[in-house]
């Protein structure tokens, strides 16, 4: 459910929104879209079940992630780096990188910002590119 105030802002409830599965524990709720009116960003949730990841990716923006809750691992450069609840990362556009839930037993739960309404994902794996909300289920 989204309310409207008068000036056209929006309050989302992510437990009333859409939720798309993506396949092996993972699950998207988007929040901030192009449905809300928002121009230049757009903002969701994905969860992650018990030892869930996903694949190597790239986007076509810069790329902002907040651990909300669990484990988590991100793989970047080469590296792994630990995440805990309330770390943020900052990815820029082109780079390739995967978020996985270290535990084994306890779900994940990132927050993810992208600074273009029009984000894409790359597969680094395939080079297949498409629409953040495309997979989703919202506008590209």
């Amino acid at each position: 459910m989204t309310l409207r105030t008068p000036s056209n802002a929006a309050l989302l409830k992510p437990e009333t929104l859409p939720r798309h599965e993506r396949g092996g524990g993972v699950c998207t709720t988007p929040l901030v879209t192009p449905a809300v009116d928002a121009a230049s960003f757009i903002t969701g949730y994905t969860s992650f079940g018990a030892g869930a990841q996903v694949p190597f990716h790239s986007h076509n923006c810069e790329e902002s992630v907040v651990l909300m809750e669990g484990r988590a691992a991100l793989d970047i450069d080469g590296m792994e780096y630990e995440l805990k609840p309330q770390d943020v990362t900052y990815i820029p556009p082109g780079v390739s990188h995967r978020f996985r839930n270290l535990s084994k037993t306890e779900p994940m739960k990132i927050l993810w910002i992208y600074a273009s309404a029009n984000a894409t994902r790359t597969l680094t794996a395939t080079g297949v590119t498409r629409p953040v909300m495309a997979e989703h289920g919202g506008t590209s």
